[in-house]
């Protein structure tokens, strides 16, 4: 063999064994970085692990100490686990979701929320036993018709229009007196004293000589038989005029004879709410000797606020409950509304006309009414009082999104009626929303998002939110 032909052999044998090495020393997963790529940790001894190098170096012997580079984590080459699909939310992040697959009105596939999937949404997840120790009860988002109760307090008053004064229009003195009692219930046309007065002598002895002369002069002039009679007709007007009863009168007539003392007689039916006169008394014209009431027919003087009187309106029905009579309800209707507000309370008064044919409803009586006020009756996007979280700045609800996940939301309200609160906005007709315990779940992530944020590196009580701070949203 020649010089030339062993020197071509060398190198042949060479670049095979060089290209067998580099096979040996390529990475078996080729997704996996090189190790020139990657930055080792330290190196090691080639014959000794125990003796390490945070840079290159070599041995006794003169061989480069190995270098050692990090192990990948498990973590970083394997799938995570995704859980179970919760919801599918809008693909352009607006707050519309779905519970089965959909498309947008773009027909990009809705993405699915996967269980312990929150990010950054703001969502609070509760475990399922949490949510039954804690009683979670949520309440299906509808349309309603709220009526509006209006409730106010008040008391029993007389009927201003049904109250009469016995008065007198002649001096005299009481010689006897029937009704002797304030409170005495009384009927129309009943005696209540005997009085003793010489103007009405005098009055009655007139029209006895006023009708003598006209039954004297009935062979007389026309003229003279006119003037007779005309005196007597104004004489026995004027007992009329002095409240004399028809009885009375005819019993004069009748006897032609001075009645020593005439009965007083009551005007109404009703209840002697005062009673001035004593047997025996003197007593002068127009002077009170009583004050009697009907009482068939009361008010019930309510106060209602301001705010309120815009629903109240005259004619309007309304039930009233006494309190003296907690079993029985009243029915009576707005009579007047008054024109003044009474600054000290911001109230306007309303008075309730009440029938009292039992006469169960006596003055002074405490009472409160309900008022259904007067509104447009349009069914309302609402939901239960208990569902809403008021802070004071906004109000917001927790929303629903799958089994122990919930979002808060905040609405916008309206009416409030019946125990329910209208939503203006923030939800749609079909969202469940939580109706129990919902202060429970909005405190417990406040706790968590304040504890989060204390135990984050380089973040201190100091820098946590205001909303973590206040413990509320």
């Amino acid at each position: 063999m020649t010089k030339y032909s062993l020197l071509m052999l060398i190198l042949i044998l060479g670049v095979g064994l060089g290209f067998w090495a580099g096979r040996q020393e390529m990475p078996k997963n080729p997704d996996a970085p090189s190790v020139s790529e990657r930055k080792p940790l330290y190196y090691r001894h080639p014959m000794n692990p125990q003796v390490t190098s945070p840079t290159p170096a070599k041995d006794e012997m003169g061989m480069d100490y190995v270098a050692v580079y990090a192990e990948p984590s498990a973590s970083s080459i394997s799938t995570p686990k995704l859980g179970r699909i919760l919801y599918y939310r809008h693909p352009m992040g607006a707050a519309d979701t779905s519970p089965v697959p959909k498309k947008d009105e773009m027909s990009m596939d809705y993405l699915p929320v996967y269980e312990g999937e929150l990010g950054n949404s703001g969502q609070i997840q509760i475990s399922p036993e949490k949510i039954q120790k804690l009683g979670v009860k949520t309440e299906t988002v509808a349309k309603r018709t709220l009526t509006r109760s209006i409730r106010a307090l008040g008391s029993i008053q007389v009927d201003e229009r049904r109250v009469h004064a016995v008065t007198p229009k002649f001096e005299g003195w009481i010689q006897r007196l029937y009704v002797n009692a304030t409170g005495q219930t009384v009927k129309r046309g009943q005696p209540l004293l005997e009085i003793y007065s010489p103007e009405l002598m005098t009055a009655q002895q007139e029209y006895l000589i006023a009708r003598q002369g006209q039954q004297m002069l009935q062979q007389s002039s026309i003229q003279a038989r006119g003037t007779a009679e005309h005196l007597a007709e104004n004489a026995l007007q004027r007992l009329h005029y002095w409240d004399i009863a028809p009885a009375q009168l005819q019993r004069l007539q009748s006897h032609e004879k001075p009645l020593d003392t005439l009965p007083l007689l009551s005007p109404v039916n009703g209840v002697a709410l005062e009673k001035p006169a004593q047997e025996g008394m003197r007593f002068m014209p127009g002077e009170l000797l009583f004050r009697i009431a009907d009482l068939s027919s009361v008010w019930l003087i309510v106060e209602v606020f301001e705010q309120d009187i815009g629903g109240v309106s005259a004619g309007q029905a309304v039930q009233v409950l006494i309190n003296a009579y907690p079993d029985k309800l009243f029915k009576g209707k707005v009579g007047f509304i008054y024109p003044t507000l009474v600054t000290d309370t911001r109230t306007v008064k309303v008075r309730i006309e009440l029938p009292n044919g039992e006469g169960l409803l006596k003055p002074g009586l405490y009472g409160s009414v309900t008022l259904a006020a007067q509104e447009n009756n349009k069914p309302r996007l609402a939901v239960p009082d208990s569902a809403v979280i008021d802070s004071g700045n906004r109000q917001i609800v927790l929303l629903k999104r799958g089994e122990g996940l919930f979002e808060p939301r905040t609405v916008k309200l309206g009416l409030q009626a019946d125990g329910y609160r209208e939503i203006m906005s923030g939800l749609k007709e079909g969202d469940e929303v939580v109706t129990r315990a919902n202060f429970l779940i909005d405190a417990e992530s406040n706790l968590k998002s304040a504890l989060g944020s204390f135990d984050s590196p380089g973040v201190d009580a100091s820098q946590a939110t205001p909303e973590a701070q206040q413990g509320g949203h």
